[in-house]
């Protein structure tokens, strides 16, 4: 019997599948709302998903109370609205210097705890380690918003090479601890896009953060693992540059903003799609 595992690796390498996989996350709203109509805390098991998770995701957060939490990196955030992650009220970097910051620990043990035991209560499953902000999210959090990176971008540039090189370095060094477990995938979350395109523009993109996925992305592959990002918005100008840096699969793939039908076609072989169903039009409604 084909494993639910066997299954995504036989996409992620090109082969047709048994049946097409599928995987589904949701926020705490919909999620709240599937747990009450299935009468179950266990939803990964309830609609059948296929990958195994681990790692914290966009890390942990520190309950401040008034619906406001604070992440390890310092950075408070206001779930008054958005209960999944927030907006960014206060942040460290005050001003674009590194001076008297000291990031967190990569290796924190909350990142691992239970690891092993989890990996092999789900053997038959594709198994993830998640690191989400994992770098242009991250860098324009810690410093309070995103229209100050940008400015940063002109103003700053050295400042912002140092802040996305310090957290690539954080990200490879927890990396590579999770790929001593029996892991099939790092997934790096980075949102890029906008409904039209780069939010920094290709110029920008390539300049900064294109340096820092080739080293986190090589540093995968190195180990013979599976490269996995997500980026909302319209990116697909960057698929091919992606795919020579090493990556393997793509999410969440809008048909809001691509044309999903030709992408496919157009990447048959050479990159995999997760996603297509639309989370702006359709499942809202």
């Amino acid at each position: 019997m084909t494993t639910k595992r066997e299954v995504i690796i036989d996409v992620l390498e090109g082969r047709k599948p048994a049946y097409v996989p599928w995987e589904f996350g949701f926020t705490q709203e919909a999620a709240d709302k599937l747990k009450t109509h299935y009468g179950t805390e266990n939803l990964a098991e309830t609609v059948g998903n296929h990958y195994a998770g681990f790692g914290s995701g966009v890390g942990f957060f520190e309950d401040l109370g008034n619906d406001h939490r604070r992440d390890v990196f310092g950075v408070t955030w206001d779930r008054t609205v958005d209960k999944d992650i927030g907006l960014v009220v206060d942040a460290p970097l005050k001003e674009a210097s590194l001076a008297g910051y000291d990031f967190p620990d990569p290796l924190d043990a909350r990142f691992f705890d239970g690891m092993q035991g989890k990996i092999q209560e789900n053997k038959d499953k594709f198994r993830i380690f998640y690191i989400g902000f994992s770098l242009w999210e991250r860098a324009w959090t810690l410093r309070g918003g995103i229209d100050k990176l940008m400015m940063d971008l002109f103003d700053a540039p050295d400042f912002v090479r140092e802040l996305l090189t310090t957290i690539a370095d954080y990200n490879i060094t927890q990396a590579q601890k999770a790929m001593q477990y029996d892991i099939d995938a790092v997934y790096f979350g980075d949102d890029w896009g906008m409904q039209k395109g780069l939010q920094m523009g290709p110029r920008l993109w390539k300049k900064f953060i294109y340096p820092q996925l080739r080293r986190m992305y090589g540093a995968i592959k190195e180990q013979g693992k599976y490269v996995f990002i997500h980026s909302c918005g319209d990116v697909d100008e960057l698929f091919d540059i992606l795919i020579d840096l090493g990556l393997d699969c793509f999410n969440p793939f809008q048909p809001e903003v691509m044309d999903v039908d030709a992408l496919i076609a157009q990447y048959r072989g050479r990159l995999a799609f997760h996603g297509g169903l639309s989370t702006q039009q359709t499942l809202p409604y």
